[in-house]
């Protein structure tokens, strides 16, 4: 079936000193790997790539295509609100040796919907790599329609969309419709269970950076079809899925993995560390599950 498929985690990227953190993200690599995760996509939202400069972007997706060394894929995040400053990002990160790229419907400039049609036709027609289109209206300001994705799907190096509508009625249409053709992964965690159950193939997650074994885990039994053991691992996370969430993300995932000793809870403006409630949450959630 699907190229990418399985326990993907939306990469994190570390800072020092407001620097990029190589020692701490080639180790969060190898953690990763080594919790069973099914593939890394770095410099998306959760990696904070609008916060990145192009030196700091190719920077991240060289230490993690070198520290993966092809074990799992690396799906590069290539977004932005411009056509040609995608195109720029996605050409950049096939030059680095991406395996892959995550797209996300333009935010912002509210494209019409064959606007979002041209533009993912324009990516794919410039950078000849497997494409993971990203629909996250909550974001971009505007949805990808189903008959946008069913059109989409008529571009062969559009492999798998990123779902996160919050509407697992979406995926199941997407799946519907195109389930042959098209993988279907969960762009939000506390929806991997419900996605993989009416035909969805992985997550693309946050919660995973800081539990990568955790997400695969249960991405793994839903494969697998042991949905009795899937709930019970869906319920075992549900607390940590609402941390990562009680502000906006990436702060509070930052936040826990410097609870895990992983790195520094460093992130730039516009985006603050969460506050000390939310802390308070984030760590009673990863001691509930024997992270901390």
């Amino acid at each position: 079936m699907g190229m990418f498929e399985g326990a993907l985690t939306a990469l994190v990227t570390p800072f020092r000193d407001d620097k990029v953190d190589e020692k701490a993200l080639r180790a969060i690599v190898a953690d990763q790997i080594a919790g069973g995760i099914d593939g890394l996509v770095p410099c998306g939202t959760t990696g904070e790539s609008v916060n990145l400069s192009h030196a700091e972007y190719e920077k991240v997706l060289q230490i993690v295509v070198d520290e993966t060394r092809k074990r799992v894929p690396v799906i590069a995040g290539a977004g932005s609100a411009s056509t040609r400053h995608t195109i720029e990002l996605a050409q950049l990160a096939k030059r680095v040796g991406v395996d892959g790229l995550l797209v996300v419907v333009p935010y912002y400039n509210k494209p019409t919907q064959d606007g979002i049609y041209a533009h993912y036709a324009a990516v794919a027609s410039a950078v000849p790599l497997p494409l993971v289109a990203y629909n996250i209206p909550g974001r971009s300001a505007v949805d990808m329609a189903l008959s946008t994705v069913e059109r989409l799907a008529g571009i062969d190096s559009i492999v798998a969309i990123k779902e996160a509508t919050g509407n697992v009625l979406r995926s199941s249409d997407i799946l519907a419709s195109l389930g042959e053709r098209l993988t279907v992964l969960s762009g939000d965690d506390a929806l991997t269970l419900p996605i993989m159950a009416v035909g969805g193939q992985g997550v693309v997650s946050v919660a995973s950076n800081v539990a990568p074994s955790e997400v695969s885990k249960l991405v793994d039994l839903a494969k697998a079809g042991d949905y009795a053991a899937a709930r019970k691992q869906h319920q075992r996370l549900r607390v940590l899925y609402e941390a990562m969430f009680i502000e906006t993300s990436p702060g509070p995932v930052k936040a826990a993995m410097a609870m895990r000793g992983l790195m520094t809870s460093e992130i730039r403006l516009p985006m603050v560390s969460p506050g000390e409630a939310s802390l308070a949450r984030i760590r009673k959630a990863l001691s509930e599950l024997g992270l901390v």
